[in-house]
Order: C-alpha cells, then sequence, then structure tokens
C-alpha cells in the first residue's frame, strides 16, 4: 500500500507549496516513486478544457507527469460552487471524486504527497476541510506553520484541535520563514513544545529574501497597471524599490533588478540619476527591472521629458507601466503583494527544493 503524506499549513501564506516542492524533489531524489495530488483547489487553470488547480500544473513540471485533472485536481471550488453546494447538497459527489483520484495514484506510485489548500479548516463550508479530506485519504499531516514561537504557538494549537476531531494523525511539523539571527532560539523553544506533544520537529527552514521577489507581472496586476512598453519584460523580477527622483542609491544594499516608482514630473530626472550610477560604476545592463509612472502617469504620450528617455527604456528592455495611483499609495500597494511560487518563477522552485534539502531530513518520511 502507498504511503500518504498530507501537506497542511496553519493558515495562508506560510509556504505551504514551497515547501510541498521541496519535499517532493527531495523524495523523488531518494528513488521513491512520488505522486502528487490536490485535492481541493481553488486558483484554477483550463487544462484540456477542464478546471485544474494551478499548482498541479507547476507540480507537473517538478515530477515528471502529465496533467489528468481527475486524478491530479479532482475538486475544484471555482466561484460561485460554495453557494450551490449550502443551496443543494445532493447534487455533488465531492468524496466520491476524491477516492477515484487517490485509488489511481495508489496503483502507481508508492508515496502520494497529498497538497492541502490554506489552515485545517479550510473547506469545512462544503464538507471538505483539510482536516475531513487528510482523514477521508487516510494519510498523515505535516504542518508546515510560519517563523516564531508565540504567534506560531496557537496557530499550531487552533489547527491541531481539528486534526484530533478528525482522529488525523499530525506527522510532523516544519517552521518556515524564520529569521537567521533568530534560527537556535526559535528551534529550542519549539522543539521543547513540541516534544511536550509528541510530535517532531522535521525542520526549520531560514527566511530566505530571494522567495519573496515578485515578478513585473504581478506588480501590473496589484496595482491594476497598463502597460506602456516592453510588455514581453513581465517576467522581470524585482528586489528593492526606488521611489521618486531622491533616491539617495547608496541607501539600496543592491544596485540590481531596482523597481522605479516615480511621477512623470520627476521621470526623466530619476532616469538621469540612474543612468549616471549605472555607468560611474560600469554596469553594461541597466540595473531598472521596471518603472512605473504614478498618477496621471497614463498621459504619456503628451510629455516630452518622459519621451526624451524612453530611448534608455527601450534599449534596455525595460518594462514601463502607468497606474492611476499615487506614488506612495503604489509603493504601499505592491508592499502587501502575497509573493506565490509558480511555473513562471523556476529559480524559486530550484530554491525550494534546496532549502528542503538543506534543513530537512526527509529520511523518516520515506521509512
Amino acid at each position: 500500500m502507498a504511503k500518504k503524506l498530507y501537506i497542511a499549513a496553519t493558515g495562508q501564506h506560510k509556504g505551504k507549496t514551497t515547501c510541498t516542492l521541496g519535499l517532493a524533489a527531495a523524495i523523488k531524489k531518494r528513488g521513491v516513486n512520488v505522486g502528487y495530488c490536490k485535492p481541493v483547489g481553488q486558483t484554477h487553470l483550463m487544462v484540456r478544457g477542464v478546471m485544474t488547480d494551478k499548482d498541479a500544473v507547476l507540480f507537473e513540471g517538478v515530477l515528471g507527469f502529465e496533467v489528468q485533472p481527475e486524478i491530479h485536481s479532482p475538486v475544484v471550488v471555482a466561484s460561485g460552487l460554495t453557494a450551490e453546494y449550502i443551496e443543494d447538497t445532493s447534487n455533488f459527489d465531492f468524496e466520491s471524486k476524491i477516492k477515484l483520484a487517490a485509488e489511481s495514484l495508489e496503483k502507481e506510485h508508492e508515496l502520494i504527497i497529498y497538497e492541502g489548500t490554506g489552515h485545517a479548516g479550510v473547506g469545512s463550508v462544503i464538507d471538505l476541510s483539510n482536516a475531513q479530506v487528510a482523514k477521508l485519504l487516510d494519510a498523515e499531516v505535516i504542518l508546515i506553520i510560519g517563523g516564531g514561537i508565540g504567534r506560531a504557538y496557537d496557530r499550531l494549537n487552533l489547527n491541531l484541535s481539528l486534526f484530533r476531531e478528525q482522529g488525523v494523525r499530525v506527522k510532523g511539523v516544519i517552521l518556515n520563514k524564520v529569521h537567521v539571527d533568530k534560527l537556535d532560539h526559535v528551534k529550542y523553544h519549539m522543539e521543547k513544545i513540541l516534544r511536550e506533544k509528541g510530535i517532531p520537529l522535521l525542520g526549520i527552514l531560514p527566511f530566505d529574501r530571494k522567495l519573496s521577489f515578485p515578478l513585473m507581472g504581478t506588480v501590473k496586476k496589484s496595482i491594476k497597471g497598463l502597460v506602456i512598453l516592453n510588455s514581453h519584460k513581465l517576467y522581470n523580477q524585482v528586489e528593492e524599490i526606488l521611489a521618486g527622483s531622491f533616491f539617495e542609491i547608496n541607501e539600496f544594499t543592491y544596485f540590481r533588478n531596482m523597481l522605479l516608482i516615480v511621477n512623470q514630473n520627476n521621470f526623466k530626472k530619476a532616469i538621469d540619476k540612474i543612468k549616471y550610477h549605472a555607468e560611474k560604476r560600469g554596469l553594461k545592463e541597466s540595473p531598472i527591472s521596471g518603472v512605473i509612472l504614478t498618477g496621471d502617469g497614463r498621459k504619456v504620450s503628451e510629455d516630452n521629458d518622459i519621451e526624451s528617455s524612453l530611448p534608455y527604456l527601450i534599449e534596455h528592455e525595460i518594462p514601463l507601466l502607468a497606474t492611476a495611483l499615487e506614488t506612495y499609495d503604489t509603493v504601499v500597494t505592491i508592499s502587501r503583494i502575497e509573493v506565490k511560487i509558480n511555473t513562471k518563477t523556476p529559480w524559486k522552485v530550484a530554491r525550494a527544493i534546496q532549502l528542503i534539502e538543506e534543513n530537512v531530513d526527509v529520511s523518516d518520511l520515506v521509512a
């Protein structure tokens, strides 16, 4: 019989998909035939005309299988489905779909990784909470917790109660996004707490700045931006933000992949300053990954000063976006972006795998 692991988290944005990717790849590297399934998905893509959770498509590339929606993403909670379910539950048979997917996977794989959605209670409204689905699959749970002690423990307790209610065993915990200077402190106290509960601490993953870099395409979506130049470069990543034209270059740790956010009146001044410092440092490539014109930036073609700086953006293929937001509001909006790992960020996939390999011993998971 195939071994079954259910990866859940104590909330959104805890790095569940990142950890699931790393675990799947690390276990596969040990020669284990690993299968994957997202039993209940939310954000979906269309695969051969069928709704499929986007994470199933991501894992297709990592584990090397061809996505079959009915097997790798049997239930997708699309818009309106929750209300329909509440209105008449008899129109739905989610459990049968999940069981059929599980039976198919168990015939083909030694170990199956099921990826949950959100915290333990997500999906309760359609009787498919993570705790309920883990029980249905007879899978052991690995719980991903955001770094820290107090808040992390509080959320751990809340989630454990739901798994306990369903009689589901939590096999271990992974602490994610722990700041490097607090690793030893957090490890000591969380190991002590978990030991008292009889739950192993499987590993602690340090906060990795690279995994928090958004793409210009993600930035565009968050600010409802209009692309003016170089739409083919929306996969550029953003490491730091330059706001306005009065910035000091020396304030920034890195002089690369910088996002310039400026209104059109200060655009030329800001570009000239960047060009000066780039030349001073002997850089052949521009340190700018994108530019956002704020406020009335959509009227870019009416301003001659802006026109005079466009050749620099064209030469270096820098995407230029415009937004109706003012500069401050644009910075705040971008700072609140929760960056997700996906097929368009291969460097993040590679880093996720590396983090698990370096910080989590998967030997107990495959035994």
